[in-house]
């Protein structure tokens, strides 16, 4: 195992103009010596217009595969992770400078948490930022509580998927990222609470781009029936793990 992050982005044509932006931020981060990063990139299809916008760097690896949507194809590129830890990227994003150390420190300083997650601010389109004002305290996540509050709250968690940084074996260990059209990176996370600890960290560890192409803010999203089926499986699935009593790190 190599002491890398593997970051994960899935990518489909309309946001790969954007990966540039999300690698100058990668190349931006000062990770402790010893560290480096890999860039797993998986086109959610097979077109020619996402590889124009890949970088030519040894520590970036470009894939396509046939169409599943977003969680397919963050899940198919973990056949080339070979890192410890494994970070979320979309396509659309930006990590700010010093994200990945804070995450790393974390996980390396204390076995028992399984993942983290950080402070998001939306990139809105005219370049400025606005805050989520309801973040949970810093430090630990007490397994079950992100569900606890994504069910008591319309399905709405106190922290973002997106900023997720977790460990390759427990992402694993949990199927990777759910099938379903939609709010799989939700349903991992919900996994990830029923069976493990995680941490929040105030400092902002996302830029969140808002803009018109984004999946999230096409109607299909919205739609109340899909939506109410999303929810209840993710719900169920999160459910049956806590109830079966397996959880991370197993005891001795």
């Amino acid at each position: 195992m190599q002491r890398r992050i593997i970051i994960v982005t899935a990518v489909h044509p309309p946001a790969a103009p954007y990966l540039p932006d999300a690698y100058k931020s990668l190349c931006e981060q000062v990770l402790p010596e010893g560290w480096d990063w890999q860039w797993l990139i998986q086109e959610d299809g097979t077109s020619n217009d996402v590889a124009p916008y890949v970088p030519d760097d040894a520590r970036v690896s470009f894939r396509q595969g046939r169409p599943g949507r977003a969680g397919m194809a963050r899940t198919i590129a973990l056949a080339r992770a070979d890192g410890e830890f494994v970070k979320v990227l979309d396509a659309d994003d930006m990590l700010p400078p010093g994200a990945l150390a804070r995450d790393l420190a974390v996980l390396t300083a204390d076995p028992t948490i399984g993942w983290t997650t950080s402070r998001v601010l939306d990139l809105l389109p005219d370049g400025s930022t606005v805050g989520f004002d309801q973040d949970p305290e810093e430090g630990p996540i007490e397994r079950g509580a992100v569900l606890d509050h994504w069910k008591a709250h319309d399905y709405r968690a106190q922290v973002h998927p997106a900023t997720l940084f977790v460990r390759r074996d427990l992402l694993l260990a949990l199927g990777g990222w759910m099938a379903l059209p939609a709010s799989e990176d939700t349903g991992l996370l919900m996994a990830l609470s029923a069976v493990s600890r995680g941490w929040f960290t105030p400092e902002v560890g996302l830029l969140y781009r808002k803009w018109p192409g984004q999946a999230t803010g096409q109607a299909a999203h919205s739609d109340a029936e899909e939506r109410d089926a999303r929810m209840a499986v993710i719900e169920s699935r999160a459910q049956s793990l806590a109830q079966l009593g397996w959880a991370y790190p197993t005891e001795a």
